[in-house]
């Protein structure tokens, strides 16, 4: 049994080796990252009536007998359009042993297309959650927000970590942490983890953020540095400090605060209260060790906000604590470090879309 934490590169290549992890298209080194996996759609999506949990009883496969509607094959890419719910088996399965779990994330670029994408399971009750010792195949529900896209069989849209025993760390240990290796420029707001607020007083310049248009073509998620922003986003600017968020509306805003993951932690975004606002920032993501630490090249690197406004129109303010990261003890050091062995799009980042746009 590995020590408590989440599980590194090297421990995830000995799950494989070992049978934890397997696919039906042999695992790539370029899947393993210094503290995740990335997942790879299969060969076929099935359009669904609506998004669905197995739930307790039942399978994946039960339930997409009840709600399919039809099949698209993957295999030269198709269309995934906006506003619809898709399923699709992944090429990875599991058979984790007793006192491993899985969570799960979208990856990056994906969280900043607005494209929902959700790990589900045989048996499961909660999404992006893989249960302690589970057996059996991953599933991924995606449905596109704001724009329609195109996906391939083969293609990383969804992340893995791995978890053995309790892996957060305690508001005291993370002060103790960041008085020794700063995890944020300036005072850390520690409660249940990093608080961290909108910037919306850039200096220089008055641009804040991006709001993606209603009415748009398609995005080929193979295509990179492609497309023109234009066509896709409109500027937010403001020299007030303060923005209105329109219902429905998706934005793409940065943090203030300049952050850092040392190489023996890593950290998950967790939304904040719903008591702060009609809103909420990101759907979940995760951060490597390495991720803006300046051993990695880092050196502080803003968190990139996925907003989405509820029901009502909201007053979002500069400063304003959107947000918190949930620090996590690693199971120990990896061999690679985000930003530095690992190659990033997003190391050092400001404000910045997906790696889909042109820069």
């Amino acid at each position: 049994m590995a020590k408590s934490g989440v599980l590194s590169d090297r421990q995830m290549t000995t799950m494989i080796a070992d049978g934890a992890i397997s696919a039906s298209t042999p695992i790539t080194a370029g899947q393993i990252q210094p503290a995740s996996l990335d997942l790879r759609l299969g060969a076929t999506a099935y359009r669904v009536r609506a998004s669905f949990l197995a739930g307790r009883s039942r399978k994946v496969s039960d339930r997409l007998a009840d709600f399919q509607m039809h099949a698209i094959d993957l295999s030269d890419g198709a269309v995934l359009e906006k506003g619809c719910v898709y399923v699709v088996p992944l090429m990875e399965s599991l058979a984790l042993p007793a006192g491993t779990s899985g969570a799960a994330s979208a990856k990056s670029s994906i969280g900043r297309l607005d494209l929902l994408t959700r790990i589900i399971t045989d048996h499961g009750t909660e999404f992006d959650r893989v249960p302690d010792g589970y057996t059996g195949p991953l599933y991924v529900e995606i449905c596109p927000q704001s724009f329609s896209v195109i996906a391939t069989a083969g293609q990383m849209l969804n992340q893995i970590i791995f978890r053995v025993g309790k892996t957060v760390i305690s508001d005291e240990d993370l002060r103790a942490l960041h008085a020794t290796t700063p995890i944020v420029n300036g005072d850390a707001v520690i409660s249940d983890g990093l608080g961290f607020s909108v910037d919306l007083k850039p200096r220089g310049d008055d641009l804040v953020g991006y709001r993606a248009k209603p009415h748009t073509g398609v995005i080929d998620l193979g295509l990179l540095n492609h497309y023109h922003a234009a066509d896709f986003w409109e500027e937010v600017r403001t020299t007030d400090g303060w923005i209105i968020l329109d219902p429905g509306a998706f934005y793409i805003l940065v943090s203030r605060e300049a952050i850092a993951i040392p190489p023996d932690t890593a950290a998950e975004m967790a939304p904040y209260l719903a008591m702060v606002g009609e809103f909420r920032v990101h759907y979940a993501g995760f951060f490597d060790p390495g991720f803006g630490w300046d051993g990695a090249g880092g050196q502080g690197s803003r968190g990139v906000l996925e907003v989405r406004c509820h029901e009502a129109p909201f007053v979002l303010e500069h400063g304003q604590i959107v947000g918190r990261l949930v620090y996590e003890h690693m199971s120990e050091v990896p061999a690679q470090l985000y930003g530095r062995e690992i190659a990033s799009n997003y190391q050092g980042q400001g404000l910045k879309l997906s790696k889909h746009f042109k820069t």
